[in-house]
Formats: C-alpha cells, structure tokens, sequence
C-alpha cells in the first residue's frame, strides 16, 4: 500500500511537472509568432518609410515610441551588409555578422540577408554582451535583403 501510494504521487508529480512544460511550450510558441508577426509588420514599415523618404531619425523615432509603449524591447534592421540601420537603441554601432557559422549569437540571422531563411526564432537565452536574457525573432526585409529583428527583454 506504501509502495502503490509512493508510485502515485510520483505518477502525479511527473504528470504535473509534463503539463507544466507543455504549458510553457505553448506560451512560448504563442510569444513566437506574435514576435514573427511584430518583424513582419517592422518590415513593412521599413519599406513604406523608406519608400516615402523618412528620415532615418524620424524612423528611428518611430521604432522607440513603439518599443515604450509595447511588450518590444528592441528593434534592430540592418542593411544588406548586416550593418544595423534603424533601431530605438541610439549609440549602438552593432553589426549582425553575415556567416551562419560565425561564434555568435546574433550568427543564425545571417541566413535572413542571404534568402536561406524567411525567419529565424530564438528562444530565451543571454545576450553575449551584457548578460542580460533576452527572445529574438527576425524576418527577411519586403524591401531588400536585411535583417528585421524584434526583441523582448526576460524581465517583459
């Protein structure tokens, strides 16, 4: 009877513990494509701003009132070159590296600038230069080969 109670609550730990990781599961991949949706819209913007001839201030503007004001941290776009060219992150001189393969976070990206990828997803994880954990999702640009990236602090 103790052996059989045992295997019970053990049973039922178990099956918690499982509902309590699909659950995470699902919240994350409902974080995911609201992220990929977020990128997707930042791409459109992007080409229709630049498009209509805003300034890359005015843009950059942009970016930031929509990141105070929402679950979005970060916004980062690059050139065809990886090169960062808008963002609501002022004084950054960051560049996405352009190999894959490169030893970075940022390197899975790449295949967004080269056609490989029409969206890259990363889950939760550190950020390489300060630590701090953050979720990024990047979509290919409508406009011309670049990186759109959106990101979500931990703390949000």
């Amino acid at each position: 009877m103790k052996k059989t109670l045992i295997a019970a609550l053990i049973l039922g730990v178990c099956i918690t513990l499982s509902v309590g990781v699909n659950k995470a599961r699902a919240m994350d991949d409902a974080v995911s494509k609201h992220m990929v949706a977020e990128a997707t819209l930042t791409a459109h913007f992007i080409a229709a701003a630049v498009k209509a001839g805003m300034s890359k201030a005015d843009i950059n503007a942009v970016l930031a009132k929509v990141a105070k004001n929402s679950a979005i941290s970060e916004f980062w776009i690059s050139d065809e070159k990886g090169r960062v060219e808008f963002t609501n992150v002022p004084g950054t001189g960051f560049k996405f590296p352009t190999d894959v393969n490169a030893k970075s976070q940022a390197a899975p990206f790449a295949a967004l600038l080269s056609g490989a990828k029409k969206v890259v997803v990363q889950g939760f994880q550190p950020r390489e230069f300060d630590g701090k954990s953050f979720k990024y999702v990047g979509v290919a640009g409508v406009d011309k080969a670049r990186i759109v990236q959106v990101g979500v602090a931990g703390k949000k």
